[in-house]
This record gives C-alpha cells, structure tokens and sequence, in this order.
C-alpha cells in the first residue's frame, strides 16, 4: 500500500469517525477493491482500526481517534503538507492526496494545513553545481511555524561578515536551494533573505505577518535567485558550441548556461556565466575548438594566453 494512501485514509478516519470503502474510493480516485484492501490492511498491520457489517457499516478507529490519532499533532499534520506544496520533491500522487485531504481535516487543522502546502520552495539546483546533502538547521522547525502561522518574529542574525543583527521581520516563506534553507520575509527596508543556519533566535512577536499585496512565494523566490546568481557570476560570456557537445556544456556550467537557438553554421548559441573572466576562459578551455567564445573581448585574449601557454609547454621537448 502506498505511504500516501496510507496517511489519507487514517485522516479520513480521524475527520469523519467511519468511512466506507466507496467513500475512500471516491476521495482517493481508487477502485473499491483496492480501498477494502488497503483498509483491511491497516488493521492488519495493527493500527486501530476495525469494520463492522450491515446497513450502517464500515470502518471506524477504536476509541473514537477524532483529536488524536496515533498520536497525530497539529504540528504533525502541519507537517504531513509541508511536502505537499508545489514544489516541493515528493510525488505528484503524494500531493494531490495531501492536498485533497484539506477539506477532511479536523477544523484547527485545516488552516495551517492549507498554509503549510504554500510555505516552501524546493529549487534543486545548486548557486554554481551540485552540492552536498541538505542539512536541517536548528531553527527550521521554528521558522516554518512562524511562516505558518502567519506571525512576526525577532530574528537573531549572523551575517556573512560576522555581524549580528536582531530585527524584527515578517516570515513570508521557505527555500531550500543546494544545501541551504532560506527565509524569505518582509522588513522595513523590503523584502530579504536569511539562511536558517545562520540565525540564532527567533522569537514570536504575537502580532501578525502582514504580506505584501500579490506576493507569490515562487515568483519571488525565482527573482531572488536570479539577482544572487548575477551577482555570483558576473562575466557573461556568449559562445557558439557544436551541437553534439551541448550536453557537455550543460555538465560543466550546470545552471550558469542559457542554450539558445542554432546559428548559421548549425553551432548552438550559448551564454555563459562566470566568477572572473579568467575562470570562465579555464573552464571553457577544456572543450578546446569544440566551443568558440564569441566576446567578451577578456575572455578570449584569457583563452589566447592559456592556449598559447600549453602550447609552448607541450611543444618543447622534454630535457
């Protein structure tokens, strides 16, 4: 049975005490059959939940289950819709389960629920490449509810420099981009960024989160990121590369290269970015003639001096 299924079926018990396996069926958009199996699994597997026949029947969780399953939690169920959102990395299935259990759930759920299924944004591509496994800060959990519940708080914050800062903002979302979370959030000088792993306090205000009008987490997020990746890599290059090594480019500059439309002589337009011109001109230098830098200028005298550089050490004879 799958997890998500799983999950759906006992927050339907917990929100309506009984369900049949045609209800089940009609909410999760299964067969009946696979419904009666799933459910006669769980109680199986011994979960608390057993049938009764006739007219009236069904399935129902002993003792009642309607303010705890299992221990389910407010934040529990928060929890469970935090991988629901939009882009998020679990499956469209496990979504579109989660999110259709919205309308199940007990009333002091409900809410938070449908908040947590907008509050992150997953990016999965690193700031230059792949990075190392994502790591969860200390103070995640306590960021994600304040987003959550729509509450101000009193960051304490380390900036990159070493500075440490205490303001108050206001929690508009979550990303996790590479190996990194960030807050997103309103301030008085507009809306910024912080890394979770760099925050030290935060502190509920009790007042509420005011958003700004239209603010859309993933479009805001999309801006912030392209902003941060100009300024990572500043040199723009633009270059014509063989058709059949594309895939090549994409392996070296992961994220930092926009593929365009062939040229004339069928060689694919492209436009790379990097730290410095020198180290665009050492990374494009490893697919030789197999990629023409078109301009800038200091890009392509950078690629004459490494060119003219081995060419000179691998010329001369060895002593």
């Amino acid at each position: 049975m799958r997890a998500d299924r799983l999950v759906a079926i006992l927050l339907m018990l917990q929100a309506r005490g009984q369900v049949t396996a045609g209800e089940v069926a009609e909410e999760l958009e299964v067969s009946e059959r696979t419904a009666r199996r799933d459910l006669d699994a769980l109680g199986v597997a011994g979960l608390p939940i057993y049938s009764t026949q006739g007219r009236n029947g069904g399935w129902r969780l002993a003792g009642g289950g309607r303010t705890d399953l299992s221990g389910l939690t407010a934040s529990e169920a928060r929890a469970l819709f935090l991988v629901a959102g939009p882009s998020s990395a679990a499956t469209p299935e496990i979504k579109a389960a989660l999110r259709k259990l919205v309308r199940a759930l007990p009333e002091p759920f409900r809410n938070q629920a449908e908040a947590a299924s907008t509050a992150v944004i997953v990016d999965p591509t690193g700031w230059d490449r792949p990075t190392s496994p994502r790591r969860t800060p200390p103070l995640l959990d306590a960021t994600q509810r304040a987003v959550i519940e729509g509450r101000q708080v009193t960051l304490g914050y380390r900036a990159r420099d070493g500075a440490v800062t205490t303001r108050v903002v206001h929690p508009l979302g979550l990303a996790a981009k590479g190996s990194a979370w960030y807050l997103v959030a309103a301030t008085d000088a507009g809306l910024r960024t912080f890394r979770v792993d760099r925050m030290s306090s935060v502190d509920p205000t009790g007042e509420a989160v005011v958003r700004p009008e239209g603010f859309d987490l993933a479009e805001a997020w999309r801006l912030i990121a392209d902003e941060v990746d100009r300024r990572r890599t500043p040199v723009v290059a633009h270059a014509l590369a063989r058709s059949d090594v594309v895939w090549v480019v994409r392996s070296i500059f992961a994220n930092r290269v926009r593929i365009g439309p062939p040229g004339a002589d069928g060689r694919v337009e492209v436009e790379l970015r990097g730290h410095s011109a020198r180290s665009l001109a050492a990374e494009a230098a490893g697919l030789g003639a197999l990629l023409e830098i078109v301009d800038p200028p200091e890009v392509r005298a950078h690629l004459a001096a490494i060119g003219a550089e081995l060419a000179g050490m691998y010329t001369a004879p060895l002593p």
